[in-house]
């Protein structure tokens, strides 16, 4: 059932409005009131609850053809290898399976933010555990695969195929996982280095995030080495150390050790950790990662005169921050859909696929599509996007709106002194269609303001220099870690000459392992993972958790959190899927 308008309540705090010129015009408003449109719902539409009805009737849309599903694709029958597969859904491999899943999450790998060097920090030392468990567990990879290890830590196996003119196919995973709060260890069912299997989930740090996909991905090809299989397509199955934090060390340097030996646009394929199924509008989606939000940090930091804290300033340091705090918070970005966002995309499918589909989205869809390629205001409200927004809460809102996070604040020593230096970080995931450069001006405009209120300087995203701090300012530094949106995948079901694409065997592997009744939509990721290393290497990246267990309850939302878990369905799952998908890009006619 639709969601209906709120309406807004008495008293209720108002919620955060969009930063965003509108476009309207009294005439616009005019014809909406000639309509019969309601005030509150003039009120819903300028504070983003609800979105106003379009003003033209919808065309009449074809969404099947802008959803087009790959048939389910398996590999060619083959006795050996059938039986290998086989052997997958037995008890045995899946004990076995437990074990190796289990015992890699035993080794503790936390990475840390505040790492110091390779070699000198000993905090990196567990990365050697973790690859001499990996040399244990999979003996065949490593005496018949290349092994190397970039920067001490990264691990890059390569299997050779048969034939040198076609491109690799490239699977990664990290060893890393975030570091568990020593004070959150009571909370966990079970301990979070324990790799306990309570019949249906592997427990502990790393077992969804992502240990899962790195064990799914070496048994697949462990198994298919003792199978006896021989690639025509190099495989290579790239590790990181670091992508927890931010992955300088680890893909960074896999990265240009692999374009070093194959160079730019080498590679057929990369499948990375990612998002996965969900059902919603009565529909199970698969949604591969085709597209990541981009990144950035910014630092601000109030500097002013200290003193005894028994003769305040009116607006201490803290105060100040405070109150520039406040202003960033009580507005948000935009929220607009730009129609390369594969969240288009799946809106699309569910338009074309599924039963329980919004109306008023539908609606808004094909009225999206009348309009295509007319000038519109680009600070005109986007309809689409707000009611998206409206129903699917901030999991979906923030697939088409910049985030902003106040994460970090330190300031202030003693109790009896007035903080001479206080500074915040605030973290930014940058919408489809906008670039860093929208949160910088944001920010300076806030920040000029509250500085002239309190006679302080401003100092905005000034180039780095070795002079002191100056006094009695507002400074304003961006992160060395800033990211542009990540170029979008294409996801055509077929090439134009008919053949394969690397997402058309994705999707065709899916729906070959969980059927047809799945549909294959593009995804966008919020977060970023070491993909954002490779975009030279291939323009087909995807960031995918192909494991799929319908009765999983915990699912990526046990992740970076107390009771951390993986679905055993899950995970032996993922390796039928990695082994059809190997064989798929191997045996077919693939456009890369």
């Amino acid at each position: 059932m639709e969601k209906g308008i709120s309406l807004p309540v008495a008293n209720a705090p108002m919620p955060a409005r969009e930063s965003n010129t509108r476009c309207t015009s009294l005439k616009t408003v005019a014809k909406a009131l000639a309509l019969g449109l309601p005030l509150y719902a003039l009120y819903a539409w300028h504070t983003n609850q609800a979105v106003l009805p379009s003003f033209s009737r919808g065309a009449n849309v074809d969404f099947a053809s802008q959803c087009v599903q790959p048939s389910p694709l398996k590999p060619s029958q083959n006795g050996a290898l059938d039986k290998a597969y086989d052997f997958l859904s037995t008890e045995k491999f899946l004990n076995a399976s437990v074990a190796r899943l289990s015992g890699a999450v035993r080794v503790k790998s936390e990475s840390f933010d505040d790492l110091g060097p390779i070699g000198e920090d000993p905090r990196w030392d567990v990365f050697y555990d973790f690859a001499a468990y990996l040399k244990k567990t999979f003996p065949l990879i490593h005496s018949r695969l290349q092994v190397d290890k970039v920067n001490t830590h990264g691990l890059l196996y390569t299997w050779e195929g048969s034939n040198k003119d076609l491109k690799p196919t490239l699977l990664m995973a990290h060893q890393d996982t975030v570091p568990v709060p020593p004070e959150t260890i009571p909370a966990w069912t079970h301990p979070p280095w324990s790799g306990e299997y309570d019949g249906k989930y592997i427990w502990g740090r790393g077992a969804g995030d992502c240990k899962n996909q790195l064990i799914a991905i070496m048994e697949t090809v462990e198994l298919l080495l003792e199978s006896g299989w021989e690639p025509k397509r190099t495989i290579l199955l790239s590790f990181g150390f670091d992508e927890e934090c931010s992955g300088r060390q680890g893909a960074s340097h896999l990265s240009k050790f692999i374009e070093d030996r194959y160079g730019k646009d080498s590679l057929a394929v990369i499948v990375d950790e990612g998002s996965g199924f969900e059902k919603t509008w009565g529909t199970l989606f698969a949604k591969p990662g085709t597209a990541e939000k981009g990144y950035t940090d910014v630092y601000i930091t109030v500097r002013m005169p200290g003193g005894h804290s028994s003769i305040p300033s009116d607006h201490t340091s803290i105060g100040v921050l405070s109150e520039l705090i406040t202003k960033i918070e009580a507005e948000q970005y935009r929220t607009h859909l730009e129609e390369e966002n594969p969240y288009f995309t799946q809106l699309q499918c569910g338009a074309a696929h599924s039963p329980d589909f919004s109306h008023k989205l539908k609606k808004l869809l094909s009225h999206r599509h009348k309009s295509a390629g007319q000038e519109t205001c680009k600070a005109k409200p986007d309809y689409l996007a707000l009611e998206a927004a409206r129903q699917g809460g901030p999991a979906i809102k923030y697939l088409m709106q910049t985030s902003q996070a106040v994460d970090v604040i330190t300031g202030g020593i003693k109790t009896n002194a007035l903080p001479e230096r206080v500074r915040v970080t605030v973290n930014h995931r940058i919408n489809i269609g906008e670039t860093p450069q929208v949160v910088y001006d944001r920010l300076t405009k806030l920040a000029a303001h509250v500085a002239k209120k309190h006679n302080l300087s401003l100092h905005a995203f000034e180039p780095a220099s070795d002079k002191p701090e100056p006094a009695n300012s507002i400074i304003l530094t961006k992160s060395d870690h800033e990211l542009l949106v990540a170029p979008v995948t294409p996801s055509l079901p077929k090439s134009p000459s008919g053949k394969h694409t690397p997402f058309s065997v994705l999707a065709g592997t899916t729906r070959a392992l969980y059927g047809e009744e799945v549909i294959v939509t593009p995804g966008i990721m919020t977060g970023n993972t070491d993909t954002r290393y490779y975009w030279g290497l291939t323009k087909h990246i995807f960031r995918w958790g192909p494991g799929y267990d319908e009765d999983d309850d915990a699912g990526l939302g046990s992740i970076h959190t107390v009771n951390e878990r993986v679905s055993v369905k899950n995970h032996v799952n993922a390796v039928k899927w990695f082994w059809m998908f190997l064989r798929n890009m191997d045996e077919g006619e693939v456009e890369v």
